[in-house]
């Protein structure tokens, strides 16, 4: 008898402030995922400065019904400013996974039952001369440590998204790949 694949389910919290990519790293995440995923959601939120004010957004791909977009916990969150490491701690189940800018985030935790790994991104956004990509460079680094989607899908995704402007495209491609990379030395 062939042996059958155990469902999967994926959980990714997305927060930061608006105009730092939350947004577009979970279309990008939520396209990538459509192409593998017979079911994905996704719900955004953010407050009435749409730049500078919180803002997150919730991305589950599985191959079973997704009764609900709403997550009172997740199996991961990703921070993009640590700013907001406080307000979203809580919401990571135990035994999850926290992903976060490493820049400006304070040593203390609330708890200690999820896995915590902050990452420079914003270190190698600057780097790369731009801070505007730090979203790709974490969204890459999640990539590695969970595995989610293959990384071919959204590269696939962010060429498509940035099709008409070449240049955005190579750098922002170019951030992705980074984050990949430097996720390997949180995974």
């Amino acid at each position: 008898m062939p042996q059958q694949k155990a469902p999967t389910r994926t959980e990714v919290l997305i927060a930061g402030l608006g105009g730092m990519g939350v947004l577009v790293a979970g279309q990008v995440l939520l396209e990538a995922a459509a192409r593998l995923h017979e079911h994905v959601s996704y719900i955004s939120s953010y407050g009435f400065a749409r730049r500078g004010g919180l803002c997150e957004c919730t991305v589950i791909f599985s191959d079973n019904k997704i009764a609900s977009p709403l997550l009172d916990h997740s199996q991961t969150i990703m921070i993009l400013d640590s700013s907001q490491f406080r307000s979203f701690e809580h919401r990571v189940r135990p035994g999850g996974v926290i992903i976060t800018e490493k820049a400006g985030l304070t040593p203390e935790r609330g708890r200690d039952d999820y896995n915590l790994k902050a990452i420079p991104g914003l270190e190698m956004a600057v780097s790369m001369g731009s801070t505007v990509i730090n979203n790709l460079i974490l969204l890459g680094s999640y990539i590695t440590i969970t595995g989610a989607v293959p990384p071919a899908g959204i590269e696939r995704e962010l060429q498509k998204r940035y099709a008409d402007n070449e240049k955005l495209m190579e750098r922002n491609l170019e951030a992705f790949r980074r984050g990949l990379e430097l996720g390997k030395d949180y995974a």
